[in-house]
């Protein structure tokens, strides 16, 4: 059974989304949650939900793009709460463009926040971690895992963030800091409504994906809680799709089940 009672809890990009759905959800499971992110206001709604709810949490403005804001961050949660016991790197940037048209600043963009902000992060975390015996869930995309036009450079951050994860779980499994990610897919997020505008495209988008829907928030949610928990204790390394089946299939177009 999945567990966070007495247990501290720091998600990053915090205050919509994934983010939102994963700090709800540990409050829920008896986390002390601490959430941070760019825009002051979606975080203090958040952190009153909780609070009504009977959950305890404490938000903190912060871009982790930024290594002394990360310090400050990091040293707020362990002063308000004593320890860190899961760190979520959820907080991104995606600036789209092709590749032969990709301006250079707007490449380096796409790995200010996923790919420096998650580096210190996990460096800044990793001495209370240890100490408490800890984990990370870093959130990756199956962008990463397959090729999709407009995103080459949100694509290689992600795919960053991938090869992150398994060389931290290695560094510091001796340490007993597992580091463990979440692969989403097609999620229900604003910035997915913002590339789905009419029905058509909605459903255009479903039938690409095996399961035949877009996923939920909270079902990237659950998925972080059990990488997170007690209930993952010998999982460390792992790259978790939670996408319907999107990466398993090899389309064929229309290749039907009788020509197969």
């Amino acid at each position: 059974m999945v567990n966070y009672k007495n247990k501290v809890v720091l998600v990053s990009g915090g205050g919509t989304g994934i983010g939102e759905a994963t700090a709800l959800l540990l409050a829920t499971m008896g986390a002390k949650v601490a959430v941070c992110g760019r825009r002051k206001d979606p975080l203090l709604q958040l952190v009153e939900q909780i609070s009504n709810a009977g959950g305890i949490a404490f938000a903190h403005t912060c871009d982790i793009a930024d290594e002394k804001q990360v310090k400050r961050l990091i040293s707020a949660v362990i002063q308000e709460y004593g320890q860190l016991d899961l760190l979520v790197n959820n907080a991104t940037l995606l600036e789209a463009s092709l590749i032969d048209q990709h301006p250079t600043d707007v490449w380096h963009k796409n790995f200010t926040v996923t790919v420096d902000g998650t580096l210190f992060m996990m460096r800044e975390a990793y001495p209370h971690l240890a100490k408490s015996q800890g984990s990370v869930v870093n959130v990756s995309s199956v962008v990463a895992q397959l090729g999709t036009p407009y995103m080459t450079g949100y694509a290689a951050a992600k795919g960053a963030v991938n090869s992150m994860t398994r060389n931290a779980a290695i560094e510091w499994a001796p340490a007993g800091v597992r580091v463990n990610a979440v692969v989403p897919g097609a999620i229900l997020t604003e910035p997915t409504k913002a590339v789905i505008p009419d029905e058509g495209s909605k459903k255009y988008l479903e039938s690409l994906i095996p399961m035949k829907r877009i996923g939920d928030p909270e079902e990237v949610a659950e998925a972080i809680a059990f990488l997170g928990s007690s209930a993952a204790s010998y999982i460390t390394g792992v790259l978790l799709p939670v996408d319907g089946g999107r990466q398993n299939e090899l389309s064929m177009g229309a290749v039907s089940m009788e020509s197969a």
